[in-house]
């Protein structure tokens, strides 16, 4: 078994490409660059160009943007070993606008699609021999009932076998039957989970407060070990029943997609805890890679190998 796992839902990413496309609404773009995403992917690919084995779980649909997506994850070296293929549902996909400030317009294509079919069963075969760290996002138990119950297996597991989860709540109002239920089901899973990872709004969405400290206090008391608080560019806020302690982000020249910098965080944090880093480089790494991420075009495409990332960090000292 790999050191890594995770479980999410692989996106065939149409990006709006070219210097026409700027600023348009999704309708009015007319052409896009193909990219490989989804939250569990982007993690998936930073780890494995900082040398970690890992592994997704998945299903995918046999279909060209299934296809694409399975070969796209054995470039970039991540295990497959347990991502299903179904002839009855299709491969989800989305579209994403390219614009000269804020976060792009965004429009999915996954309703029924093969992930959202994923069942317990299919988890039946996992050998977790070596893993070390899962890693858990709040998209996949919003996909459907049985993905949901997938999350809670994958629990269970870590839980018998002692490996250190990770949940990064990523909320998605839209795949939710309503807030309240989405608050209640994130929330569960957190306190189900040793490190927790929210931003600033979703803290606010989820516990009621946007001070890092009172979103941190709200998991801490119910049984997580660490929470780390993503502030954008002012980097991150942490803290443990060892005490508190705040991160600095790392300055970006130019901002062209925000999107994936939350993934690239966690990249950075999981690298340094399997590398036994210690919190506080672990999360100086995190939010490295989250700068490196908000600088390129596609979602994970900025993410670096061991000798960017390290000369990325040492040059702004």
């Amino acid at each position: 078994m790999s050191e890594f796992l995770t479980i999410g839902e692989p996106l065939t990413l149409f990006a709006a490409s070219g210097e026409n496309e700027v600023d348009k609404e999704l309708k009015d773009v007319k052409f896009y660059e193909k990219f490989l995403a989804g939250a569990e992917v982007n993690v998936c690919v930073g780890l494995s160009r900082l040398g970690h084995s890992t592994q997704y779980i998945t299903k995918i649909g046999q279909d060209p943007f299934g296809y694409f997506i399975k070969e796209s994850l054995n470039k970039e070296k991540i295990g497959t070993d347990y991502i299903g293929e179904t002839d009855e549902y299709f491969t989800g996909y989305q579209l994403k606008s390219k614009v000269s400030h804020g976060d792009p317009g965004i429009f999915y294509f996954r309703k029924n699609s093969a992930a959202s079919h994923f069942s317990v069963n299919d988890l039946n075969k996992l050998d977790v021999n070596g893993l070390k760290h899962m890693h858990l996002t709040g998209i996949f138990p919003a996909l459907s009932k049985n993905c949901r119950e997938s999350v809670y297996k994958l629990l269970e597991i870590a839980k018998e076998n002692n490996v250190r989860i990770t949940f990064d709540p990523n909320l998605r109002l839209p795949l939710w039957k309503d807030k309240e239920e989405m608050k209640q089901v994130i929330n569960d899973i957190a306190f189900k989970s040793d490190i927790v990872l929210p931003g600033i709004s979703e803290g606010l969405i989820l516990t009621g407060s946007d001070k890092p400290e009172e979103i941190a206090d709200f998991y801490l008391n119910k049984g997580v070990k660490t929470v780390v608080v993503k502030l954008g560019s002012e980097g991150a806020y942490v803290k443990s029943k060892d005490g508190s302690f705040t991160v600095k982000g790392f300055k970006v020249e130019k901002v062209v997609d925000t999107v994936g910098a939350g993934d690239g965080f966690a990249v950075g944090l999981i690298s340094g805890l399997l590398e036994g880093l210690g919190i506080k480089y672990a999360v100086q790494r995190g939010n490295a890679i989250g700068a490196l991420a908000v600088m390129s075009a596609g979602d994970n495409d900025g993410y670096p190998d061991k000798a960017h990332l390290d000369d990325f960090i040492n040059s702004r000292k």
